[in-house]
C-alpha cells in the first residue's frame, strides 16, 4: 500500500517522520543505499534481531531485481501492535522516501521467515506516485513484482512464485458491471488486476523480442530514469520510458487496451501454455509447453 502525502504529524523539515528524531536508529547499507530504521516507544518488546534481518533481506531482493535498491535513502517506521506476524504496511513519498510497518508484540523469527509484506513496501518506492485512476499500476506492480523479487534472490521457490499467481490473478478479473483498470477501483481489481496487467505485459514484451527482454527491464529503467515514490509522474511518461528499454511499445498498448473497458484474460489458457499446472498445494511445470521459457525466465536471477 503506498500514500503519496504526509498522514498525521509524519511531515517534518523535509522528513516524512517527526517521531524519528526522537527515537534511536539502526542503519543498515544495501547496494550503496542507508536504510533507518526505528522502533516506536512501546512497553511491548518486538524481536529486534529478527525484524532487521527480515528488513536486510527484504531490501536485498527489492535491490537484485532492480539491480539498485530503488532510493538512496529510506526511514522505516516499526509500530509494536497486538498479536502476532507483519500486521501491515504503507510506503510514503511526501519529504523523503519511508515506510510503516506494523508488527504483533508475539511475533518470533518464524513469522518473518517467509513473510511478503516489507518487499511488497520496498517495491512501491521503485514507482512514482501515479493519479488515483492509475493507483491500480502502483498496487500491481508491487504484488506482481515481489514473489518475484525474493525468487530471484534465493528466498522463494519458482514454484511458490506461480502457486500465488495461479491463486491470485482470478481476484483480477473482470466482473459484471466492471470498467477498465480505470474506472473499478475494487480490491480485486486494483492488486490483482493490475498484476494481471503486468504478467501479460511481461509474457508479450518477452514474445515480441524473442525473451531477451522483459518486464523487469522497463522498470529498471523507470527507476534508473530517476522514477520514484519521491516523484510524482503522469502514467504517459512511465509507459513511455518502459517501452523505450525494451523497444517494444508494449506497456503502452497493453494499457490502451485495459485502461476504459474490462479486457476478459483465459487464464486456463495462459497457465497451459506456460506450462504451470495446479496439483494440491503446490504446481508442477511442463517444460514442453509453448511458453515454458519465458515462465522461466521470469523467476531466473539477473545481473
Amino acid at each position: 500500500m503506498t500514500e503519496a502525502r504526509a498522514v498525521g504529524n509524519f511531515e517534518t523539515a523535509g522528513k516524512p517522520y517527526a517521531a524519528f528524531s526522537a527515537l534511536a536508529l539502526e542503519r543498515i547499507e544495501v547496494g550503496g543505499s542507508a536504510l533507518e530504521i526505528a522502533f516506536a516507544p512501546s512497553e511491548q518488546v518486538l524481536p529486534r534481531i529478527a525484524i532487521i534481518d527480515w528488513i536486510t533481506h527484504s531490501a536485498r531482493a527489492t535491490a537484485a531485481y532492480y539491480g539498485q535498491f530503488p532510493v538512496k535513502d529510506v526511514q522505516i517506521l516499526v509500530m509494536p501492535v497486538a498479536g502476532a506476524g507483519v500486521r501491515g504496511g504503507t510506503s510514503y513519498g511526501y519529504g523523503g522516501a519511508a515506510i510503516k510497518v506494523s508488527v504483533g508484540s508475539s511475533s518470533a523469527e518464524r513469522h518473518f521467515a517467509r513473510d511478503w509484506v516489507m518487499t511488497h513496501e520496498m517495491v512501491h518506492l521503485a514507482l512514482p506516485g501515479m493519479r488515483s485512476p492509475q493507483h491500480w499500476l502502483e498496487e500491481g506492480i508491487a504484488t506482481y513484482v515481489e514473489p518475484i523479487a525474493r525468487a530471484q534472490a534465493g528466498q522463494l521457490s519458482a514454484a511458490q512464485v506461480w502457486v500465488s499467481m495461479v491463486d491470485g490473478l482470478p481476484n483480477g478479473l473482470p466482473q459484471a458491471g466492471d470498467g477498465g483498470l480505470d474506472h473499478t477501483p475494487t480490491w480485486g481489481r486494483t492488486y490483482w488486476g493490475g498484476a494481471l496487467f503486468c504478467l501479460l505485459a511481461d509474457i508479450e514484451i518477452r514474445q515480441r523480442t524473442a525473451n531477451k527482454r522483459g518486464l523487469q527491464d522497463a522498470l529498471r529503467a523507470i527507476n534508473r530514469a530517476g522514477g520514484n515514490i519521491e516523484k510524482s509522474w503522469p502514467i504517459s511518461r512511465v509507459l513511455r520510458i518502459g517501452d523505450e528499454a525494451t523497444g517494444v511499445p508494449v506497456l503502452q498498448e497493453t494499457y490502451k487496451r485495459m485502461k476504459a473497458a474490462p479486457a476478459d484474460v483465459e487464464l486456463d489458457k495462459l497457465w497451459a501454455q506456460l506450462g504451470v499446472e495446479r496439483s494440491g498445494g503446490t504446481v508442477t511445470f511442463n517444460e514442453d509447453a509453448p511458453l515454458a521459457a519465458i515462465r522461466r525466465a521470469i523467476t531466473e536471477k539477473r545481473g
